[in-house]
């Protein structure tokens, strides 16, 4: 949509603001299929406008999950209008400063950023599920064993076989590890809580020293431990190991006993399967070519998952080889 027709549509439901100044531009914002606006009306007042392609369901979902993180007092930007037929949104602008923006900054900076990420994140997954069922019909399907197989494969696909190259056969005899299957099978067997599904540093905005969540439309029943894992193994960031215990012992108010740290272990090995699936896919295909930058460190962490865990001696062993 060209910028005219958006800065016409702003001043159509925003009539209150002085016609002559309002300037909207662009925001470049990662793998997105969504484009962000900033539309600024004065030098005190702005907010972002959203364009969405209608046509995918979690998309269309974004405004009743905002609103039910309002109502749950879970910091995320306000809804201010929603034009469904347009597919647009304008909501609050919360500035540029993600948690990733943070990331040379000393440990005492960010360590309560992160703790104020967890704080937020907390309260979503501690919502009773009376509460969350109303949410449901708004929601993406939920991680269940056939979720966790897709992740796996589209880790097998887009990044052993399309970026790495790995033969076929090679990667078909990986992929039928039966420990794979228990992996997906016992992970899908815990009770579910509400997910970001995508909790990581640049999905984190810091105002006024307080973290708010964003991109949450892949909000799904999933489990506590796969959001903890985005975050203390973001490839995009560097956590050392006391770093992570820190925040880990900040979420769990104790020390974590070991099969919470073993799910999460698990939860860690399939979402860094799911990230470099998706920096191969953006990087190769869309076109994205700055997600490719992430491959080494994500692969790092995963050997060290894939290492710890009984079954994937083969897996490991293909993961050491590779540069």
């Amino acid at each position: 949509m060209r910028t005219d027709l958006l800065l016409r549509q702003t001043r159509r439901h925003f009539p209150r603001f002085n016609v002559d100044k309002i300037r909207i531009t662009p925001i470049e914002k990662g793998g997105s299929d969504r484009k962000f606006y900033r539309v600024r009306c004065s030098s005190e007042q702005s907010l972002i406008l959203v364009k969405y392609d209608r046509s995918r369901e979690e998309n269309r979902h974004y405004v009743e999950i905002a609103q039910f993180l309002e109502a749950h007092e879970i910091r995320a930007p306000r809804i201010y209008y929603h034009d469904a037929d347009e597919g647009l949104i304008w909501v609050e602008d919360l500035g540029e400063k993600d948690l990733f923006s943070y990331r040379t900054e000393s440990w005492m900076v960010r360590r309560a950023f992160y703790e104020s990420a967890l704080d937020e994140v907390k309260k979503l997954h501690q919502l009773p599920e009376s509460v969350c069922i109303e949410m449901r019909q708004h929601l993406p399907a939920e991680f269940n064993a056939a979720l966790y197989v897709w992740e796996q494969s589209y880790f097998f696909e887009n990044s052993l076989g399309r970026y790495f190259k790995v033969e076929p056969a090679k990667i078909d005899e990986l992929a039928g590890l039966p420990a794979l299957a228990r992996i997906a099978g016992k992970l899908a067997e815990l009770p579910r809580v509400l997910v970001h599904r995508d909790f990581q540093s640049q999905n984190i905005l810091v105002r006024n020293a307080h973290s708010h969540l964003i991109d949450f439309q892949g909000m799904r029943p999933g489990l506590a431990q796969y959001d903890l894992a985005s975050l203390l193994y973001d490839p995009y960031v560097d956590l050392t190991a006391p770093e992570r215990a820190e925040l880990l012992h900040h979420y769990c108010g104790d020390e974590p006993t070991p099969s919470f740290c073993e799910i999460l272990r698990l939860c860690a090995m399939q979402r860094l399967m799911q990230a470099l699936g998706a920096y191969g896919f953006l990087g190769l295909v869309k076109g994205h070519k700055h997600f490719l930058q992430h491959i080494p460190k994500a692969m790092c962490s995963l050997r060290e998952m894939v290492a710890e865990t009984d079954g994937l001696e083969l897996f490991g062993n293909l993961l050491l080889e590779l540069h």
